[in-house]
């Protein structure tokens, strides 16, 4: 490389800068090799992939101009994982998820106020549920991806040879997408094993559809349900009961997804990366045992503690998730009653959802956050009492608005909540309260 194009910050060589990248990944000063480098990120030690690491890596450097994270990595690493062991959907689960769909369909009615859904049931491939899904956890992740990438930019930049400097300091666009590439990878694991775990549209908590359908991962749902000692019908009827149930409250409640995504978002744009943490690790680093340096990529240990305002934040996103999945809880639980074997079918439900689900994991590597609702059991109850002293409208009707909803507080006490809706007066002033609730603009 010339002098020119050392010092004049358009004059870089994209084709140098990506050779030196290339010589740090598969040398580096202690020795770090792109074997070692796919070990650390979780990636299998495959000439396949360790070439296509080092191709992502340069098209990542070559193709971004904002330094921002190249989504397309995410989404080829994902649905490469996914196709692995992807099975066709069979004929035989097709015809049994559409009979439970409509057996479901018809208890559900009894059970809630809130229409049918107008959209087909969708059902889905590993691939197309990766597909489907990254949308949703591309507006998750953007917020803490973009801090990795400028933690990394800063971090290679104070730690690199002095005679490097120059360039580095003009290229951090370059840099930022190093790093914006290395957190895509490790999306694209997740996501792709996570694939091969969810059963339905959702199973993360959140729906993949921004328009309401219910949606089933058929490979999945059908070793899942042959996994319980139970008769399968059964588990059919009951998994699709809870995936209309989650479908029908999105698509009453228009305001409620964007809501809870925006609740991640913002926590998570208050994310700090712990310099000290990353520094240590990269000095300490023993290129014969990644194991360190990889528990911090899944685990999220490159993140700062929480400030006082994050963990108010996030008991605010356990206590809506919380409400989310006991609402379903206490729908299903109602419209299956006369399903034989429906209490052990929602026991083996809730054990799965405990033992950190699908959600909690994914959550944990993108945001740092164990999204597991604590007051899950209580909210479920507090619904179900809902129900039963207001009845099914005004249980639904709670969903209108986001200020009607129970707080954590009423989570612990329920009788705040009858107190505060007026439920210990006639209908007539349970539906004033409701009305003064929503047409407040101060509630807007």
């Amino acid at each position: 490389m010339s002098d020119d194009n050392q010092h004049d910050p358009e004059g870089i060589n994209p084709e140098d800068f990506q050779k030196f990248l290339k010589d740090f990944l598969e040398k580096g000063a202690q020795g770090i090799d792109a074997e070692k480098l796919a070990e650390a990120a979780g990636l299998p030690k495959d000439p396949r992939v360790l070439a296509e690491l080092i191709s992502q890596l340069q098209n990542a450097l070559g193709s971004m101009k904002d330094g921002g994270v190249n989504w397309k990595v995410a989404a080829d690493q994902a649905r490469s994982l996914a196709a692995q062991g992807s099975v066709a959907i069979s004929e035989s689960a097709r015809k049994a998820i559409n009979d439970a769909l409509g057996i479901g369909s018809l208890w559900l009615n009894q059970a809630t106020e809130i229409s049918e859904l107008t959209i087909e049931p969708k059902l889905l491939s590993r691939e197309l549920w990766v597909q489907e899904a990254l949308p949703l956890f591309q507006a998750l992740a953007s917020p803490v991806a973009n801090r990795m990438g400028e933690a990394l930019s800063e971090n290679l930049q104070q730690n690199a040879p002095e005679e490097m400097s120059g360039m580095l300091g003009n290229a951090s666009n370059m840099m930022k997408s190093l790093g914006g590439a290395l957190f895509a990878m490790q999306l694209g694991q997740s996501l792709g094993k996570l694939s091969s775990e969810v059963i339905s549209g959702g199973d993360i908590g959140l729906p993949i559809f921004p328009e309401q359908r219910a949606a089933f991962v058929v490979q999945n749902l059908e070793s899942y349900v042959n996994e319980l000692d139970v008769e399968s019908d059964q588990v059919y009827i009951y998994l699709a009961i809870r995936e209309l149930a989650h479908a029908r409250l999105f698509k009453h409640s228009k305001w409620l997804r964007e809501h809870v995504i925006a609740q991640i978002t913002n926590y998570a744009a208050g994310i700090s990366i712990d310099n000290d943490i990353v520094q240590e690790i990269a000095r300490d680093f023993d290129p014969n045992n990644t194991e360190e340096i990889q528990s911090a990529l899944r685990d999220g240990a490159f993140i700062a503690a929480r400030t006082e305002e994050q963990s108010a934040a996030l008991e605010r996103i356990e206590t809506m998730l919380a409400l989310i999945e006991g609402w379903v809880d206490a729908v299903t639980d109602q419209a299956t009653h006369l399903l034989p074997k429906s209490i052990a079918i929602g026991e083996a439900v809730r054990r799965r959802r405990a033992s950190g689900g699908p959600a909690e994991q994914t959550f944990g590597t993108l945001v740092g956050l164990e999204l597991r609702p604590r007051k899950l059991r209580e909210a479920g109850q507090l619904w179900k009492e809902i129900g039963h002293r207001l009845g099914y409208a005004k249980r639904d009707a709670i969903w209108d608005h986001p200020d009607l909803l129970p707080t954590a507080a009423e989570i612990e006490n329920p009788e705040l909540l009858f107190a505060r809706l007026g439920a210990d007066s006639s209908s007539d002033d349970m539906d004033r309260e409701l009305r003064k609730l929503l047409d407040n603009p101060d509630n807007q």
